[in-house]
């Protein structure tokens, strides 16, 4: 467990303690997604800004991870489904652990949705994966979401709540979910989690200044850091969307 601890450590920021994870993987579930045309130019760009790590799917990872800096942690999603799969919230490991650890990964990440008929499959898919990256050394982000079956609400608080427990509980190093708006349930589900909580971005948001104010928000409810995507990505200007982030996190907030 050595190994997983000190190359958890280096996901989170040495003197905020807090994490910008920059998920660039919704190729596979999108497919031709506006802002990802040319990710490896994105990555380059972001190069001076405190982002602690990159999320790419294991063909990007093998493409540009070895010319990522050397203090941005390459973070490789084993999970995947696509927006035309039945059902669309389905998703099946489709990288091993091993092959993410010989591509020179800091970190796995998989993606567990809960509430609906496929559950069971992707828990155990979770719990083979903390398994085998444990047993390597790496640590395993895990985003967890209610989505599909006889879910309403995905914000519901409630709901929220069990993701981030279910997360600590069956052995990920960190918890990403989204903010349920609700600062009183999202940070005693926070304070009782045993691994950190990373707030997640969620669809495309209209409102900048309102979603800026959402990461403030759960920060101060004790969130230990965001993974927002395409919020940064297809925004208009990304690498300035991705600095006022990183400053909201770390502690400069933008005027």
């Amino acid at each position: 467990m050595i190994g997983t601890m000190r190359r958890l450590r280096r996901l989170f920021d040495a003197t905020t303690g807090k994490a910008v994870l920059l998920p660039l993987d919704h190729g596979v579930s999108e497919g031709m997604l506006s802002g990802l045309e040319a990710i490896p130019e994105l990555l380059r760009a972001a190069g001076s800004l405190p982002v602690q790590g990159v999320v790419l799917n294991k063909g990007l990872a093998r493409a540009v991870g070895a010319a990522m800096p050397a203090d941005r942690q390459l973070v490789v999603q084993l999970s995947a489904g696509t927006k035309h799969g039945l059902p669309t919230y389905n998703q099946s490991v489709v990288c091993s652990v091993e092959e993410a650890h010989r591509l020179g990964a800091d970190a796995v990440s998989l993606q567990v949705n809960i509430g609906n008929e496929l559950e069971d499959r992707m828990l155990q898919d979770f719990g083979t994966v903390t398994d085998e990256a444990h047993l390597l050394g790496l640590p395993v982000i895990a985003v967890v979401y209610a989505r599909g079956g006889q879910i309403v609400n995905e914000l519901d608080p409630s709901l929220i709540g069990h993701c981030i427990r279910l997360g600590g509980e069956l052995g990920a190093d960190v918890v990403c979910a989204p903010y349920s708006g609700n600062a009183e349930s999202f940070g005693r589900a926070v304070s009782l989690s045993s691994v950190p909580v990373l707030v997640t971005g969620g669809p495309g948001q209209p409102d900048w200044k309102s979603f800026l104010s959402m990461i403030g928000e759960a920060l101060s409810a004790g969130a230990s850091g965001v993974a927002i995507g395409r919020n940064i990505f297809q925004h208009p200007a990304p690498l300035d969307a991705l600095a006022a982030v990183c400053d909201i996190v770390h502690g400069q907030r933008p005027e």
